[in-house]
């Protein structure tokens, strides 16, 4: 190959990089104006975290899981909770319309000890905890490490030990050379995420449909954006330093005397239920696993049976402390 058509094909393909870069900075802007940020702002331990705060009366925390934001949690019967309960929904650090600027750490006890501070900022009373896929690792970490914080933890399809191999729907989220990873969530990651998005949310979804809503009253619109991209990659990567030490302390769990209940559908195509709901029910005393047909988006498949499994944690919690 001459040097000259070499150069050609460098200026082309710096040209196209370039092409789409500009496509997603432009798309991410209209997925942000489409869907907006709902609900307010509050900063703790170094981010800003984007909350929703509706509804009076004993506390609940919901944490959504990778890739996701709080309209994982939109759906009507999960909204109607605020009837009764006061709902406060929160985007991670670094999801949804939450920051995490460079060099805070995306391990889960970082984001745990930014939401430990939430709940005194916000003056939450032991909020029953309820943790979606990432979510529930990110509440098991938050009763642990800040105890005095939580007062149930109730988990729907949480990741709960290291899993064995990254789902498909998750691959590019492990690129590890920096540049590369930059590189690719400025100009590739969005477009490649529209064309392979009947694909994943079939595998995230399976063997239930996603609502024809999903990308809008779920959420799912935001997930596309680089800034999304590059903070999933972030937490993905960061769990390999943190599963293993937060295993070896599940038993730990059971002298905080908090109840603990896992809800997880038999077909979950993303976590196995055997090797994170039984698996960490047989290590924490106490504990209550419950199955049900389904896969891995309960929140957002089937509300009404997550919003009954809520309060029945919720209601066992209360029950406890009188």
């Amino acid at each position: 190959m001459s040097l000259e058509l070499l150069l050609y094909l460098l200026g082309g393909i710096a040209l196209l990089l370039l092409l789409l870069a500009v496509f997603s900075r432009r798309t991410a802007r209209r997925i942000e104006a489409v869907l907006p940020p709902g609900g307010s702002f509050v900063k703790v331990e170094g981010v800003r975290l984007h909350v929703r705060d509706e509804g009076r009366g004993p506390a609940l925390l919901m944490i959504h899981g990778l890739g996701g934001q709080m309209g994982h949690f939109h759906y009507d019967a999960l909204r109607a909770l605020s009837k009764r309960y006061r709902v406060v929904t929160v985007d991670r650090p670094g999801s949804g319309y939450s920051t995490r600027p460079d060099g805070v750490p995306a391990d889960l006890s970082t984001q745990a000890r930014a939401l430990a501070a939430l709940i005194a900022e916000l003056g939450l009373e032991h909020p029953t905890v309820v943790g979606h896929s990432l979510g529930g690792a990110t509440a098991l970490t938050l009763a642990l490490e800040h105890p005095g914080r939580v007062g149930a933890l109730a988990l729907v399809a949480p990741l709960t030990h290291a899993p064995q191999q990254v789902p498909p729907a998750f691959r590019a989220l492990t690129i590890e050379t920096a540049w590369l990873q930059r590189l690719f969530a400025a100009t590739l990651a969005l477009p490649l995420g529209i064309v392979a998005s009947k694909g994943v949310l079939k595998e995230v979804f399976g063997p239930e449909q996603a609502p024809a809503d999903f990308a809008t009253r779920g959420g799912g619109l935001l997930g596309l954006r680089p800034g999304q991209f590059l903070a999933s990659s972030a937490d993905l990567q960061a769990l390999a330093g943190h599963m293993p030490g937060l295993e070896r302390r599940y038993a730990d769990l059971a002298a905080l005397r908090i109840p603990l209940h896992i809800l997880f559908g038999r077909d979950d195509r993303i976590l196995d239920w055997r090797a994170n709901g039984q698996a960490l029910a047989d290590k924490v005393a106490g504990a209550r696993l419950e199955l049900v047909e389904g896969g891995h988006m309960l929140p957002v498949t089937q509300p009404e049976r997550t919003a009954r499994f809520i309060e029945d944690v919720a209601a066992t919690r209360l029950a406890r402390t009188g």
